[in-house]
């Protein structure tokens, strides 16, 4: 059975990327989801430990899941996961655009391919940034992430209001 690296930063994870990881159940069978460090992107509002222990209790009880970690490259987690195949989730064109050269970076530098899937529609709006930055507001976001997670981000709202 192919294996599927779903790697991110998943600093929060959410429904769309459960979408993902559902998606890629479905295509490969067994899926090990990777959370990394972009040091493209500025630092989130959750410990990579947090993290992982988010996407652990968001995925208790899913089969064929494997929930790691890993500080360096895609192709490097795939390797040592593994992994056959990489998966990325896609919501817009502008998304395609970016993982279509990572993603043929990747094949060239480490020899993974890559396989797309699309967004479910109604989950193709859905952002970590944007969950984070409504999080500081104290909105319910029960409708974007897994309960674990929108229990971690009232928590959080409500120690950044009451330091």
């Amino acid at each position: 059975m192919p294996v599927a690296l779903y790697p991110g930063s998943f600093d929060p994870i959410h429904l769309g990327h459960l979408d993902v990881i559902e998606q890629a159940l479905e295509l490969f069978g067994s899926v090990v989801v990777v959370t990394m460090h972009n040091p493209a992107k500025p630092s989130g509002a959750f410990s990579l430990a947090e993290r992982q222990q988010m996407i652990a209790e968001s995925l208790q009880g899913w089969s064929n899941v494997r929930v790691e970690s890993h500080p360096g490259l895609a192709i490097d987690a795939a390797s040592q996961f593994g992994a056959d195949v990489i998966v990325k989730g896609l919501r817009s064109a502008t998304d395609f655009d970016v993982e279509q050269q990572m993603a043929l970076t990747n094949h060239r530098v480490g020899g993974v391919r890559t396989v797309f899937v699309p967004a479910s529609p109604e989950l193709s709006f859905i952002s970590s940034r944007y969950i984070r930055e409504i999080a500081l507001y104290g909105h319910d976001l029960s409708s974007l992430v897994p309960g674990p997670v929108a229990s971690r981000l009232s928590t959080l709202s409500a120690q950044r209001a009451n330091p």
